[in-house]
């Protein structure tokens, strides 16, 4: 057996893909040049076939001995340069000028089966010159973690980073407790974040700002390039991207946890997924991270905070927008007042699907806010509310619906007589609409009990629960008869009202 002492980095000539790295082309001081750290005895978890076809990569290659000791960071094809990327960000409101990739490389890029450049990357691949005397490794139970709530956001519909596979390093971390080691392979449409911005604005270094702000534009928004204003230009897209992005989060219950700058990409994708928790009974100042003690990131508070990070992207832009700082700020304060407007358009279209209104109507705006007021005051879980509101249009004797979650029905029923007047104005029939509510409204998401389930099964060796909470995820929509168990909210003894970020 090949211990961590002796284990080396070994280079193929052939049988491994061909990866290109765009972002390497740019200044040295853009990254570190890194090498990973070999593992002892790496053996796959679990590998995403149908995102590998979609990347345009052969599921069969990397899952060969090769493979899976590319995806540990055993070995690489000759010419590879990998690189862990620098960033600066501000961590609960304050700000740390120099942070970086202290536990991933950035592998390279492909070309997807779409035409879009992906980013292909190791998460507890080692040390790098941004470690801050971490380890760099990963534990088991956070990559499991990611895979599964990055999948099911997928399946959500939701922008998000995927996982491309789960490796097992044979090796221990040492966080609280001695933990089994493993490997993430995350696939992005990018790891540009709001932090890698701040990162050369915090060093005055406007022409590292303009280098990166041109690559942002070339690699996320073409149609931008050649344009009179063109950072004027990125921002506002940069708005819209993450307005959209987080009323989606909003309308699944989903708390991301660490809303820092660095945990921002431009590209409008969610990333980081560490104290990370979708809610179970609603509540607007839900808190799940273990060290958000003050609710700067709960679930109510993400638009603003969206908006605060966004300010500062802003910033860092101001002497690229315009030569006259009194008009750039005029400039960049008008787009950031664009923000609430786009994030309720996208919020607003889909809390009337969510109540399955098919039409606008004055009031309907208030209807859903009233629904939340009687989700919160019942202490009615969040998903289960929405998707069996559907059965309520109806309800059969003695089927399960939404008036069934409360213990006391009376608000509920006040409510629902006026959102059964409302229904009764729009011509549609019973099951279409039906199955519109439930095309909306998941019936699963990856919740924290069973995520905590799962990880204390993986811990012992049974990685079973993980496949089948991974599988059931992967189809919110569907009834999946045999699997109503995902679909509980947990009792009172299996609530996890507490995660962590996994470092």
């Amino acid at each position: 057996m090949t211990t961590p002492a002796t284990a080396e980095l070994s280079r193929a000539t052939q049988k491994l893909p061909a990866l290109r790295n765009s972002y390497a082309q740019l200044p040295e001081r853009f990254f570190a040049q890194t090498d990973p750290k070999p593992v002892s005895e790496p053996r796959l978890i679990r590998f995403n076939r149908p995102l590998a076809e979609e990347l345009g990569l052969d599921p069969d290659q990397l899952t060969s001995p090769d493979g899976v000791a590319m995806l540990a960071g055993n070995r690489f094809p000759e010419g590879l340069q990998t690189v862990a990327l620098a960033y600066a960000g501000h961590q609960f409101g304050n700000f740390v000028p120099q942070l970086g990739d202290g536990r991933a490389l950035l592998l390279g890029e492909v070309v997807d089966v779409n035409g879009i450049r992906r980013d292909i990357q190791l998460k507890g691949s080692g040390p790098t010159r941004f470690s801050r005397n971490g380890d760099g490794r990963a534990a088991l139970g956070p990559v499991l973690r990611e895979y599964v709530v990055s999948e099911a956001m997928a399946a959500l519909g939701i922008p998000t980073t995927r996982s491309l596979a789960a490796v097992l390093t044979g090796d221990p971390v040492y966080r609280e407790v001695r933990l089994p080691g493993a490997v993430l392979t995350r696939v992005a449409a990018s790891h540009i974040r709001i932090g890698t911005f701040q990162y050369f604005a915090a060093r005055n270094d406007t022409e590292a700002v303009k280098i990166l702000a041109d690559y942002a534009i070339q690699r996320h928004f073409p149609q931008l390039a050649g344009q009179a204003r063109p950072y004027g230009a990125l921002l506002e897209a940069v708005v819209v991207a993450q307005a959209d992005l987080v009323a989606r989060w909003m309308l699944v219950g989903f708390i991301h946890g660490v809303m820092n700058t660095d945990n921002m990409a431009v590209s409008g994708e969610t990333i980081d997924y560490g104290p990370c928790a979708f809610m179970d009974a609603y509540d607007p100042s839900a808190v799940f991270s273990s060290i958000d003690r003050g609710g700067r990131y709960a679930y109510a508070n993400q638009p603003r905070v969206a908006t605060w990070n966004l300010a500062r992207f802003a910033e860092t832009l101001l002497p690229l927008m315009n030569t006259d700082e009194n008009e750039a700020v005029s400039e960049a304060e008008d787009v950031l007042r664009s923000f609430q407007s786009c994030y309720e358009t996208v919020l607003q279209r889909g809390f009337r699907r969510k109540l399955g209104l098919l039409t606008e109507a004055e009031g309907d705006l208030q209807l859903a806010a009233d629904f939340l007021d009687v989700l919160a005051r019942g202490e009615v879980d969040f998903t289960l509310g929405f998707r069996r509101l559907a059965d309520d249009l109806d309800a059969a004797q003695g089927q399960l619906t939404a008036r069934q979650l409360f213990q006391d029905s009376g608000a509920f029923d006040a409510w629902s007589a006026r959102w059964h007047e409302r229904i009764a104005s729009e011509a549609a029939d019973t099951a279409s609409r039906r199955s519109a509510m439930h095309s909306m409204n998941p019936k699963f998401i990856p919740r924290n009990h069973r995520i905590e389930e799962m990880i204390q099964a993986a811990l012992g060796g049974d990685f079973q629960p993980f496949d089948e909470l991974l599988s059931v995820v992967g189809r919110p929509f569907d009834e999946q008869p045999g699997m109503e168990r995902y679909a509980q909210p947990p009792r009172p003894d299996e609530r996890v009202l507490q995660t962590f970020c996994g470092t």
